[in-house]
């Protein structure tokens, strides 16, 4: 097992809350105290809009329900909720789990202090009660009951839709909560955007999001073949609704990087990859795509990427291609292109 985040370490001061009781956990997941759970609860189950979490949890005697809406009928009477970074994302998940869930349902509430948790009791006020009851190693914990459920949840209504300009056509973006750039274009995509080198054959958008990049390609070149990868469902929703509200076709698939497709080639791959989960900054998915992407490209297959001009990318990328070009550099972002030679 790995280690507790400081949520679940706070959480585990507290065991005697989950004694006999059907647990769900949800929210910024990222431990295994699930795991833990199964030997004081009488069912713990997690709901996770994170495929490579829900991955990780198969198997485990944890029954996992991923995607980016919670369905399921089994009955529930504790929710062990860990505060994600977006606040949007957390009004999200509270009025979609409590509609679901029901009244009379317990809640704990664990995060960060950094993460905006001081915030649940103002935001969980619509469907009952919380005070704080620990705090630990920079994290709370709140305890209460919901008692007014959300009368009503429809995915649709969540989602946040945004123009996106593209020469002489106007896109519409449309993004659920928690997803990257999800009321406006971010500079790094744009930047990109404005620096891609003409594109033919099969492209794979990599960290989709809500699809902007892939969009862009699409409906300036109806003749490519898109696939979009996220390893988030919210994206994932996000991107489909995003081709279907601009008329257009592509795969969508849930994907930890690359692994959806695996065995497969492509001409391009585009990325604007994630270096933050959680609150915590990481660089091991993208340093994995660089790494594997010359086995994903046919010959003289491009690989572009926008990220942040302070990370050491370039010499990855030299790695697996032997060359990387600059198409484009600002102060904060750099846009990166190699192909591969045979």
């Amino acid at each position: 097992m790995m280690s507790l985040t400081a949520p679940s370490e706070i959480a585990q001061r507290h065991l005697t809350l989950f004694e006999n009781k059907h647990v769900l956990l949800a929210g910024e997941l990222e431990d295994d105290f699930a795991r833990q759970l199964l030997a004081h609860a009488k069912s713990v189950s997690v709901f996770t809009t994170h495929h490579g979490y829900a991955t990780r949890m198969a198997g485990t005697g944890v029954t996992v329900h991923a995607g980016a809406e919670y369905n399921d009928e089994q009955p529930v009477d504790l929710v062990l909720f860990y505060w994600p970074k977006s606040k949007a994302e957390a009004d999200f998940l509270l009025a979609m789990l409590t509609h679901r869930l029901g009244a009379n349902v317990d809640w704990i509430v664990v995060g960060e202090n950094r993460s905006g948790v001081k915030s649940i009791e103002k935001r969980f006020a619509p469907y009952g009660h919380v005070t704080k009851q620990d705090s630990a190693r920079r994290c709370s914990l709140y305890y209460g009951e919901c008692t007014s459920p959300a009368p009503q949840f429809e995915l649709a209504a969540w989602f946040n839709d945004y123009p996106l300009q593209i020469a002489e056509m106007t896109l519409t973006i449309r993004a659920l909560p928690g997803v990257f750039s999800q009321k406006s274009l971010d500079d790094g995509t744009a930047l990109l955007l404005k620096n891609l080198p003409a594109m033919e054959g099969d492209v794979i958008d990599v960290g989709c999001g809500a699809g902007v990049i892939g969009t862009a390609l699409l409906a300036s070149n109806t003749k490519l073949a898109l696939t979009f990868v996220d390893v988030n469902h919210l994206a994932v929703a996000s991107t489909q609704a995003t081709l279907e509200a601009n008329g257009l076709k592509g795969s969508v698939l849930v994907s930890d990087m690359l692994s959806a497709v695996s065995g497969q080639q492509f001409d391009a791959i585009i990325s604007n990859p994630p270096f933050h989960e959680g609150l915590e900054t990481h660089y091991h998915a993208t340093e994995s795509l660089l790494e594997s992407a010359p086995r994903y490209l046919r010959r003289r297959g491009q690989l572009v990427i926008v990220a942040n001009s302070f990370l050491r990318y370039p010499p990855l990328i030299e790695k697996g291609f032997g060359q990387c070009d600059t198409l484009a550099k600002t102060r904060r972002f750099a846009v990166y292109h190699a192909q591969k030679s045979r």
